[in-house]
Formats: structure tokens, C-alpha cells, sequence
């Protein structure tokens, strides 16, 4: 049965900035029934939602920071208490299991507990050093974009639609959200959360409608965009935003892989590679696809792994009784089909999975291992982006490294090994944002007080650390001169004033000031 009550539904579809009496149905993931019927928004109305954010951010800006996080300290405290609900919701839309719903939601949790402790030097002015110290004197300074529009992915609806509107309110912007058709319940039930907690009326907008035209609206209009979904859609949405000149963040895909080094605790990495591969179903930008094995130890530890994922548990359900949920629609159940249906009609064996369950509900597909995947697979280059990981051999450690580097993403990647130091080592060879050891994706995108993001295909800019709230800020330099030192006096004549220069820069140089 659905978590959703009436009286919820009415306060969340209260928060959709919508003029129109136009309507549109979600699907209650694990039985294909209907979930809601959630207002939709206009372009028209993406630009309401625009001057009403810009309007209540200006008084916004202007409130010093601390008083800022004062909202954010009553959020956290409303988001834990709320946790029931929020995992009730993302399961509802998204059909993930109950585990894989409250990590999501820790997640705006530690970026919001992080800022709170950070924001404040972070976005304080600092002292530059100045052409002529003593005599010049130079300051930074932090200023908000403005309205910041987010547009985030149906995977993880309420993780990254608040880790990354939290640091863009923090830092004094009005947001403009754009949510994800489907699932847009979590994101519009966090937006009451920091309402209730205090947050100006109207600084943060959510716009409900069609990728394409209601996103676009949100590209069109904001002073700065932040965007997590498919590497296709972030090209062109760098390209639009490029043509106003304004900033953009992208998270993007990953065809993330897993380097079992020779010294590997099998029974251990098929435990990890459980976890990295199947969190959410696959459907984490973070999730392994590809797993490089030596040759000496592949089939111990395909079995080893064929065998733990036997031991998942499987199906729907609002309780802890699932390891493992569903796909979340119909589009993401035929992507999965089709590409393990390609890769075994191309000679690919299936040695765990590789059929749909629809007597689980209508969009559950097993957990899926391949071996003897080749490059005429549409699976072996392409992001599955489910529940399907492809085991490779190979020979020594540079062959592993260039098999892992051979892709046009760079988002993720893990490598496991006794000998730490050597796997650190690997790693830092992988070309990705993020690379984790003896573990799949948590430790590296967990720890927020580090940058996260993509390279190549995976993306522009990261969330996270310091990066992460200071995109969302102007910077800006105010220097004071002083004492007039840049312009010679009229008696002094110029060849002497250059020969003294000359020895100024030298002695600025010895001494370490310039």
C-alpha cells in the first residue's frame, strides 16, 4: 500500500509553482498502479518561479551567514526526525529497497551537518597578498549568483536534489528546482521540511513538466545551473548555457570500473563488488560495471561472487526484507534487457541473472554477471546504468590499469587489495574524480569534506568540500592603494624608476613576498 496520504499530497502539490490546471500521474514503482497526480508547470511559470526566488534572495543575501545556517540546523534535525517518511516516499517513486532509501537520504544530512561547519570560513572575506605589501591592501570576497537552478535525476531524487540546493541556499542564492517528473514527492516533501524549518517564503521553487521544456525553461533562465543525469543531455545543457555566459556543474555518466589486484581478499571483494555493483539496483552513476580480474584468481572469484549475489534478497516492499528493489520504469527495464540480450545473443555468458522478474512487480530485473563481453557489445562502452557488471582477465597490473582507463567517462572507480599502499597506487592511476580502495563507491562520496565529480564524459565541476558551495558564489577583488608606489614621482626620472623596480621585484622575490 502507499505511504502517501491525502492530506501529504495536498501540502506537497501546494509547493509546485504551477498557474495551470494541468496534470500528470506517477506510477507507484513496485506495482505499476497509480501514485499521484502532481500539478505541471509552464514555461511561463519557470519565470515566476525565477522573479519570486530572486525577489526573497535579495533580502536573503543580504543575512549574515550565521543567521543563514540557523535554518539548516532546524532541517537537519526536521530530516531525521522525518526519515520515515522520506524513505516511504523514495520508495514509493522509485521502487528501491528500504536500505538503499535511508542511505540516500543521509546524504543531505552529512552536506548539511558539513556546511554548517564550514560555511562560515568559507564564505568570510580573506586577505590577499598585495602588489606592494604595506602599501596596497587586497580582499576577497564572496557574493551569491543569484538563482541557482537545479535539475536532478529520478535515481537519487532527494539526495541530489538537496546536496546540491542545500550549499546553493547556504551561500545566499534563491533555487529554482526541477526535479524529475517521476519522482518528484521526495524532493517537494523536502522542500516543506525547509520551510517548516524557517526558510524565506519563496527562495526555494519547484517546477514540475517535461525534461526538454521545462528544464530547458530552467537553463534559459537561471544565473547558474546545476545538472545530474546522462552525459548526452549535460553536453547540451553546457551548450545552452554557454550561450548566456553562465555557469554550469554537471554530474554525468560512468562506466565506472573495479581492479581486483592479485592480493585481494576474494571472499571480501565479492562482498564490496555486491555492493558497488547492485546499491539501488545499479542505478547509481557511482556503480561498477566493468571488474578487471587476474587471470590467476578469475574463476575463484567469479564464483565467490556469483555466489554472494545468491544469497541477495530480492523484491518489493515498504520493510528491510529487500536487499535488492526494482528498475524504476519501464524505459530503464528495456535498457537493461536489451543490452544483456545483445550481449548474449553475441556470444556473452550469463553467470548470475539476466532475466526480468515480473513476479516481483513490473520493472524487477535479477542481479546480472557477464563474462566474455566484447567490444561489438553494446554493454562493453555503453552505460547500462542496472544491475549488470561484466567480468574481464587480465595479465598484470598496466594491462589493468589501461583496460579501466579505456572509456570516455572517468566518474568512479574502485580497486581492492591487501597491500593498501599499492592499491592507493593503482588507483591514483585510474583516470576518475573518485577512486576508492576495498571499497566500491561510499568512502570517496561520503566523505563531503572532499570534491566529487567527473571527468571526461562523466562531467564539469564538483559537489562537495569546498567546491561545492563556492561554485555558487561570484568572486570578487577590492584592493586599496594606499600609498602611491605604481607611478614614479614627476622629479624621478623613468629609466631611474624602472633600474629601482627591477631591484623591488628581485628583493619581493628573495623574500618570499612575491
Amino acid at each position: 500500500m502507499s505511504p502517501l496520504t491525502d492530506s501529504l499530497l495536498t501540502a506537497l502539490k501546494a509547493r509546485v509553482c504551477s498557474s495551470t490546471s494541468d496534470t500528470y500521474t506517477t506510477t507507484e514503482v513496485f506495482t505499476g498502479g497509480e501514485l499521484a497526480a502532481l500539478p505541471r508547470s509552464s514555461v511561463g511559470d519557470v519565470h515566476t518561479a525565477y522573479e519570486l526566488a530572486l525577489r526573497a534572495q535579495r533580502q536573503w543575501a543580504e543575512r549574515p551567514p550565521r543567521d543563514r545556517l540557523a535554518v539548516f540546523h532546524r532541517f537537519h534535525s526536521l530530516l531525521l526526525r522525518e526519515r520515515e517518511t522520506v524513505a516511504d516516499l523514495l520508495q514509493a517513486e522509485t521502487g528501491k529497497a528500504r536500505r538503499d532509501a535511508v542511505e540516500e537520504l543521509s546524504e543531505p544530512a552529512l552536506v548539511t551537518s558539513y556546511y554548517l561547519r564550514k560555511a562560515p570560513g568559507l564564505l568570510r572575506p580573506r586577505k590577499r597578498a598585495a602588489l606592494v605589501p604595506g602599501a596596497i591592501t587586497v580582499r576577497e570576497l564572496r557574493q551569491p549568483k543569484g538563482v541557482v537552478g537545479i535539475i536532478s535525476p529520478w535515481n537519487y531524487p532527494f539526495a541530489l536534489s538537496f546536496g546540491d540546493l542545500i550549499p546553493a541556499l547556504i551561500a545566499g542564492n534563491g533555487v529554482v528546482l526541477k526535479p524529475d517528473s517521476q519522482t518528484a514527492l521526495s524532493p517537494l516533501f523536502g522542500a516543506e521540511l525547509l520551510y517548516r524549518a524557517g526558510l524565506p517564503d519563496g527562495l526555494l521553487q519547484v517546477v514540475l513538466g517535461d525534461g526538454p521544456t521545462i528544464g530547458g525553461a530552467v537553463v534559459d533562465t537561471c544565473d547558474y545551473i546545476g545538472f545530474t543525469g546522462s552525459s548526452r543531455t549535460g553536453a547540451l545543457i553546457a551548450a545552452r548555457a554557454g550561450e548566456r555566459l553562465v555557469g554550469c556543474s554537471l554530474e554525468l555518466g560512468g562506466k565506472n570500473p573495479m581492479i581486483v589486484l592479485d592480493d585481494a581478499d576474494i571472499a571480501a571483494t565479492a562482498r564490496s563488488a555486491v555492493r558497488g555493483c547492485f546499491a539501488n539496483s545499479g542505478q547509481l552513476c557511482l556503480s561498477v560495471e566493468r571488474i578487471y580480474v587476474p587471470d590467476a584468481i578469475f574463476d575463484r572469484f567469479a564464483d565467490a561472487f556469483v555466489a554472494e549475489i545468491g544469497r541477495l534478497r530480492q523484491g518489493p516492499g515498504y520493510g528491510y526484507g529487500a536487499d535488492l528493489g526494482s528498475l524504476t520504469s519501464r524505459r530503464a527495464l528495456k535498457t537493461v534487457s536489451e543490452h544483456v540480450d545483445d550481449a548474449r545473443a553475441k556470444g556473452a555468458t550469463v553467470l548470475a541473472g539476466g532475466r526480468p522478474r515480473p513476479d516481483l512487480g513490473p520493472y524487477f530485473y535479477e542481479p546480472t554477471v557477464l563474462t566474455d563481453v566484447t567490444p561489438d557489445m553494446v554493454c562493453h562502452r555503453a552505460e547500462t546504468f542496472g544491475p549488470v557488471v561484466s567480468l574481464y582477465p587480465y595479465r598484470d597490473e598496466d594491462e589493468a590499469v589501461a583496460l579501466a582507463n579505456d572509456t570516455e567517462f572517468g566518474l568512479n572507480a574502485s580497486v581492492q587489495g591487501r597491500d593498501l599502499a599499492r592499491a592507493a597506487r593503482v588507483a591514483a592511476r585510474i583516470r576518475a574524480g573518485t577512486a576508492n580502495v576495498n571499497d566500491g563507491y561510499a568512502s570517496a562520496f561520503g566523505s563531503t569534506d572532499a570534491p566529487m565529480g567527473g571527468m571526461g564524459a562523466s562531467g564539469l565541476g564538483r559537489r562537495h568540500g569546498a567546491d561545492g558551495l563556492l561554485r555558487y558564489t561570484e568572486v570578487r577583488t577590492v584592493a586599496v592603494k594606499r600609498v602611491e608606489v605604481l607611478n614614479p614621482p614627476r622629479w624621478l626620472p623613468h629609466a631611474v624608476f624602472s633600474r629601482l623596480l627591477a631591484t623591488s621585484l628581485r628583493v619581493l622575490k628573495a623574500l618570499r613576498l612575491r
